[in-house]
């Protein structure tokens, strides 16, 4: 039986609705301010069409979230080295964060609006637990390392360095430049990376 495909208008509704998302989203203002109303008026399609295909507000910004972190996925999943899986650990452990780092800057209100929704928890997301573990796995490799909890906490620390919360801090009210952030995200790394197998 072959899977169905969804039909064009479908597709085109939902890339209306990611248009008008990433667009509201990223105007600078608060990103809880921006409603479902918003984003069906923005999109020029009902605000049912939005609760069906997406179920509610959360549900809609981790599908647009993950859509935009579609290709990222794919490049760590599949893709060569320096952040494909043929990668040793102490190179391929600072190339995904400094991935990440570099998404959360270019998605910096989506991201903040996916860590800030509601009463969920950043931790308990589906994208955050897979970082977490291909990251706590990767950390176990590393030779010096003793114990699974030690990685476990070195990969959260690690994680907690890519925040929406605090790339939004230093790059918009710090003025913490791109090149400085990235640079500033390697130099930790390496030292956690440096601890593990020193």
């Amino acid at each position: 039986m072959t899977e169905r495909k969804p039909r064009k208008d479908a597709t085109r509704n939902r890339e209306a609705v990611f248009a008008a998302a990433d667009a509201l989203f990223a105007d600078g203002g608060s990103p809880e301010d921006v409603t479902m109303a918003d984003i069906a008026a923005a999109a020029g399609v009902g605000k049912g069409t939005l609760f069906r295909a997406f179920g509610d507000r959360t549900g809609l910004i981790r599908a647009l979230y993950a859509a935009r972190l579609e290709p990222l996925a794919t490049a760590v999943a599949e893709g060569p080295p320096p952040l494909g899986p043929d990668t040793p650990p102490p190179v391929r452990v600072p190339a995904l964060l400094d991935a990440l780092l570099c998404f959360k800057l270019d998605n910096r209100h989506l991201a903040l609006a996916l860590e800030q929704n509601g009463a969920d928890s950043p931790y308990r997301t589906e994208h955050y637990e897979r970082w977490h573990a291909l990251l706590r796995d990767l950390l176990e490799q590393l030779p010096g390392r003793t114990g699974a909890g030690q990685a476990d906490f070195a990969a959260h620390a690690l994680l907690a360095a890519t925040r929406a919360d605090l790339v939004g801090y230093l790059a918009g009210e710090q003025g913490v430049t791109r090149k400085e952030l990235r640079d500033a995200l390697a130099g930790f790394t390496a030292s956690v990376i440096g601890a593990a197998s020193g």
